[in-house]
């Protein structure tokens, strides 16, 4: 977005009157995001693309399910939104980002729990957003396939067999109904506010298996087993059944997955502006899911 565009947005949707002052924060597959600051107050103003690969993304259900998150004070308070433009604006929240050893300390653990258990209590939207692993790696491929990219470079490791199999075990399991998922639980989108935890970037919540996020989270952190365990069991307040820990352990697989062919997108729309860090985190995925391919 031009910076003039940008200037003319905010002045039109963040609070207050006189010129806003606006940081660019982030640079993501399908939105961007910028800190407003405007009349002694800070906003976090988001904008999203048209969807042009086609990520099932849904403006409309993510604002009504962010009104309710934010009345459970799991999600910024929002001051302005317009779902058909893909334009948000919520309060700022002020607090600190975990750092890895913050991730792994055991009354954390039980905290995300708790705070997992909180997010999937919230009123589902109707209709109903409904995803799942499959659909999330169709939605990917696709995107891959309309830019004309290789599905090969990143995610070789990972053949459709491989995919396949483990969506079959996974069906084979007894699950557990629908809920409400972030499906973006990373500390980036986590604030620590002492007595609370906040989430960022809801874009990605839709209906799921209350076990994907329990998924995300510990993929996203490369937690070890017995953190997945530990998590597990907060999570379900007792001792986890062997049905439970075996989803658990086939959901993060294909959270890994999702994540590669996330990384292989934005590798090649961002070519030459991309983080290294994606980079390494993808080189990261592809060597563990190469690990794991029984």
């Amino acid at each position: 977005m031009r910076p003039s565009d940008l200037e003319s947005l905010a002045e039109r949707c963040v609070p207050g009157n006189g010129t806003p002052d606006i940081r660019r924060l982030g640079l993501g597959l399908v939105n961007e995001t910028y800190k407003v600051l405007r009349n002694g107050h800070a906003y976090a103003l988001r904008v999203a693309g048209a969807d042009p690969y086609a990520l099932g993304l849904d403006h409309a259900w993510e604002a009504r399910l962010l009104a309710s998150a934010a009345r459970a004070d799991l999600a910024p308070a929002l001051e302005y939104c317009d779902p058909q433009r893909g334009i948000l604006v919520a309060r700022w929240v002020e607090g600190r980002p975990w750092t890895p050893e913050d991730v792994r300390r055991r009354p954390n653990i039980a905290r995300i729990a708790r705070l997992a258990r909180r997010i999937h209590a919230l009123p589902m939207p109707l209709p109903a957003r409904v995803m799942n692993p499959a659909k999330w790696i169709d939605y990917y491929r696709a995107a891959l396939v309309r830019r004309r990219m290789s599905a090969e470079s990143l995610v070789k490791p990972a053949d459709p067999a491989a995919v396949d199999r483990r969506l079959t075990l996974l069906a084979e399991l007894p699950g557990a109904p629908p809920v409400v998922c972030h499906s973006d639980l990373h500390v980036l989108n986590l604030i620590d506010r002492g007595r609370s935890l906040v989430l960022l970037d809801w874009e990605y919540a839709h209906a799921s298996d209350p076990l994907w996020d329990l998924a995300g989270w510990s993929a996203n952190n490369d937690l070890e087993d017995g953190l997945k365990h530990d998590l597990l069991a907060n999570y379900t307040g007792r001792a986890p059944t062997g049905d439970e820990w075996s989803r658990l352990q086939l959901l993060i697989w294909l959270y890994d997955y999702v994540c590669l062919l996330w990384s292989e997108l934005y590798l090649n729309l961002r070519r030459g502006a991309a983080p290294k860090s994606v980079a390494a985190r993808a080189r990261l995925l592809r060597t563990r899911l190469d690990g794991e391919l029984v």
